[in-house]
């Protein structure tokens, strides 16, 4: 029997069925997926999760299907990586990269949230799925959409990195490129699902897609030996992972699973350019007024560019409860950030990743991440994924003839010898 209870609104806390729906029809806020805790508790236990395989559905019991899993079974369970020499970099004890850009199949943290949706699709009977996207969620969607044998269509707005088009296009879904901003885009997939009886995995969809950016907290505390991290920065486009890696913290902690009580602090990075929650935060305000983003973006940080996250004010709410903050990044910041993860870590990140890197040592610098702390810094995606963003900004080969004389006067002196 499910354990699954149903939809709930999280703003009156009205109830719905499990349907394809995702805004309460009474005070149109968002809904969530409610769940029997009682009998969550009586039957998740830590011995049993460790006796299943290192995917995303060893946490089934919180996550939102009636029956069992249909795709998902290599996603998840992506390394909680130690940084010591970037800890040394930053000035802090302890520093531990959560990093998605090895998640499978396409190298980013969507490969948690597009399973849990399409499983949760084919089980409301849908053939067609899509979403609107400003790079890896597409990507994600086509390549578990042609796995699953489902039709897939992938919105984008103009001026996306050519990798992550690609990255799309490769699994052939139907690319729609839209002259227009992503909350254009999203405007325009959310008309086309009250229409036709489609599933975007990020609008009609939205209540389960979200529930798979949980996996990365239940992570995160399982390999940290079910413990949390005193410090956790994470960055913010759309708004999805921030708030669920908090409620699976607190899930865990609340089915008695973790071995101290949750006092972890989230911490928001968002680039400069469009920064809409950051702005609330530094104000102290409720209200996220919605940011919109140049019509010609570089491409340091054209797929962070969303103006009016859905998730933005849930967000908000956890940076405030957990007793975090937020910073912004400039491009060149951004670029410092993938820079300096490579020269410490050998991980190669994509944008994200930089400005979770930037606004560490930013706040770090701050006195806000205490350098005695532990902290974890979420990677959300590679870097093969976004390679123009530094790609100018890197040292250039050095070319010589094929001979040792030409060796030892071009390249000795370079290499310090």
């Amino acid at each position: 029997m499910s354990l699954v209870v149903g939809l709930r609104c999280k703003e009156c806390e009205r109830e719905y069925e499990l349907g394809a729906i995702y805004v309460c029809e009474f005070c149109f806020g968002p809904l969530e997926v409610n769940y029997d805790y009682d009998r969550v508790r009586r039957s998740m236990t830590r011995e049993k999760i460790a006796s299943r395989p290192e995917n995303l559905w060893r946490y089934k019991e919180l996550l939102p299907l009636v029956g069992e899993p249909t795709d998902g079974f290599h996603s998840g369970f992506t390394p909680l990586q130690a940084a010591p020499n970037l800890a040394r970099e930053l000035g802090v004890r302890e520093v531990w990269v959560k990093n998605d850009g090895m998640n499978y199949p396409t190298l980013s943290y969507k490969d948690r949230v597009v399973p849990v949706a399409l499983s949760r699709a084919k089980e409301l009977g849908f053939k067609i799925v899509g979403c609107a996207t400003t790079g890896n969620l597409g990507n994600a969607v086509a390549a578990h959409a042609a796995k699953a044998g489902m039709k897939c269509l992938i919105f984008v707005p103009a001026g996306q990195e050519m990798g992550k088009l690609i990255g799309s296009l490769v699994y052939e879904p139907l690319l729609v490129v839209v002259e227009g901003t992503y909350d254009e885009v999203n405007r325009l997939c959310a008309e086309i699902t009250s229409r036709y009886p489609w599933a975007f995995v990020n609008v009609n969809l939205r209540p389960y897609y979200t529930e798979g950016a949980k996996t990365c907290g239940f992570e995160i505390a399982e390999q940290l030996g079910w413990k949390a991290p005193k410090n956790i920065v994470v960055p913010l486009a759309g708004g999805t992972l921030l708030p669920k890696i908090w409620k699976g913290l607190k899930e865990l902690e609340s089915l008695g699973l973790l071995s101290e009580p949750v006092e972890t602090k989230i911490y928001a990075a968002q680039a400069e350019a469009c920064a809409p929650v950051i702005a609330a935060l530094h104000e102290g305000s409720e209200i996220i007024k919605p940011v919109k983003p140049r019509a010609d973006p570089p491409p340091v940080d054209s797929s962070l560019r969303i103006g009016n996250p859905a998730d933005g004010l849930a967000a908000l709410k956890t940076i405030r409860d957990s007793g975090g903050w937020g910073e912004v990044a400039t491009d060149q910041e951004i670029i410092e950030g993938i820079k300096l993860l490579a020269r410490t870590e050998g991980l190669f990140t994509e944008t994200a990743g930089g400005v979770t890197v930037a606004v560490a040592r930013k706040l770090v610098r701050q006195g806000r991440i205490p350098s005695d702390e532990s902290l974890v810094v979420a990677v959300t995606g590679n870097g093969l994924k976004t390679q123009e963003a530094v790609a100018s900004g890197l040292a250039l080969a050095v070319h010589i003839k094929p001979t040792l004389e030409a060796f030892e006067r071009n390249v000795l002196s370079i290499a310090g010898e």
